[in-house]
């Protein structure tokens, strides 16, 4: 009684619709998995062209982790033809994600799961802009899963695992010890270690973008415990005027803004445990209220099998289906837009992802970055690797690293942030 009266508590003040006490079923019996299995392939029109997508269940569920190894001497990540990969920074505790100040500085968040995490941001400074830094710094201690970050109005902000938090800043400045200000506090914790709460503002500095993603794989915790959870959500710079942006998005992390249309983009992660090539990741404009389906479907009305007893007719009927597939289980995190010039043409105002790697895919997806070439229009192409080699040995398990964060220089060069292999690569045009 306590339990329902909780959830229709939350229903009423947070929701009004949504039936928060609701819960998915991971427990299908095999008979049904073979009943879903049966009923062939799915075809959806995304930005990109047809997507044909296997049944659920169609491939068992598998597990299967990567090991790091050292990469052999003399070898590094491998760029396309023209391109010249070398070391930006190294002996990093598990780099996750780099930002670059208005003034040129160089901020990378150490970061992990809770319990080994640094929680740490370091500065590097490269003064000559040979793609070198010969400054580095620790500027900010004892934060909380710290990813996004973020400068705005004489402040730098940081979105820690429970909370966006800010400082007061001074262009130039080495380190913080000030007390830190929590603007917005999050909901923490959750499945397959989607802690990352990413952070960005608004083309004019008036709106700040939160990322949450899902406390579960499908909601089969109840979907009480994914309040704010799986969204966007929309603030003004000190933490007032919470919206959620847009919903269904199951752990929405790498945000930008498309600088041809002026849209918001988002590379998500999607769900586990329905076969080797379901569900697809993707990376997708976001729309001011949009809904995209997590956890009751996928790519619009395409309906999870585990919500069969309780489908939520409504809420499939009107999901939207992501503009570009990325592959499945590659947890696509890092994403950022090319408006540099250094790198040639085909590249200008194309998006780079960096994809961290699969664990429940029989053969390795991910583990790479790619490139979505878009364009005069701003509208998006088919996807195409842009940096590889991090496989050692799909038969071991084994890889030399795990591209994450991905983040353009001022001088055009693409980092890319390996936080499993604790260094940060530069990708540079060859002149």
């Amino acid at each position: 009684m306590k339990r329902i009266s909780l959830c229709l508590s939350i229903f009423i003040i947070l929701f009004g619709i949504q039936d928060v006490c609701a819960q998915a079923n991971e427990d299908l019996s095999e008979e049904k998995k073979q009943e879903w299995a049966n009923t062939g392939p799915d075809t959806v029109q995304t930005a990109v062209g047809r997507l044909i997508l296997p049944p659920p269940f169609a491939t068992k569920s598998v597990t299967k982790n990567s090991k790091i190894v050292k990469w052999p001497d003399g070898e590094m990540p491998k760029a396309p033809q023209g391109f010249k990969v070398t070391k930006f920074a190294e002996d990093l505790e598990h780099p996750r994600r780099t930002y670059v100040g208005p003034n040129q500085d160089i901020f990378v968040v150490e970061s992990n799961d809770a319990g080994k995490s640094a929680n740490r941001i370091t500065m590097f400074r490269d003064r000559n802009q040979d793609g070198v830094p010969e400054e580095r710094y620790t500027f900010l201690k004892n934060l909380n899963q710290p990813y996004g970050m973020l400068i705005l109005n004489d402040y730098f902000y940081v979105a820690n695992v429970d909370g966006v938090v800010r400082f007061p800043y001074k262009e130039g400045q080495t380190s913080i010890d000030a007390d830190s200000e929590k603007i917005l506090e999050l909901p923490a914790g959750g499945y397959n270690h989607h802690w990352t709460r990413n952070l960005i503002a608004g083309p004019d500095g008036q709106k700040l973008y939160v990322s949450v993603g899902s406390s579960s794989n499908v909601g089969e915790h109840g979907m009480d415990k994914e309040v704010r959870r799986a969204n966007i959500l929309e603030i003004n710079p000190d933490g007032s005027g919470e919206k959620v942006y847009a919903a269904g998005l199951r752990n929405p992390v790498g945000m930008d803004w498309n600088p041809v249309t002026g849209e918001l983009w988002t590379a998500v992660n999607e769900r586990d445990k329905i076969g080797n090539n379901l569900v697809p990741d993707y990376v997708t404009s976001v729309k001011e209220d949009g809904w995209y389906g997590w956890p009751y479907s996928y790519y619009g009305n395409l309906k999870d099998p585990r919500w069969e007893s309780d489908p939520h007719p409504e809420k499939v009927e009107n999901a939207i289906i992501p503009d570009v597939s990325v592959g499945p289980h590659t947890a696509s995190l890092g994403l950022t837009f090319y408006t540099k010039n250094s790198f040639p043409e085909k590249y200008r105002n194309g998006a780079f992802v960096g994809q961290h790697g699969s664990w429940n895919r029989a053969n390795f997806s991910g583990y790479k970055v790619i490139f979505i070439p878009f364009d005069e229009n701003g509208d998006p192409q088919e996807p195409e690797d842009f940096l590889t080699g991090f496989i050692a040995s799909d038969d071991s398990s084994q890889v030399y690293g795990r591209p994450v964060g991905v983040t353009t220089l001022p001088d055009g060069s693409l980092l890319v942030n390996d936080d499993d292999g604790n260094v940060i690569w530069r990708v540079a045009a060859e002149k």
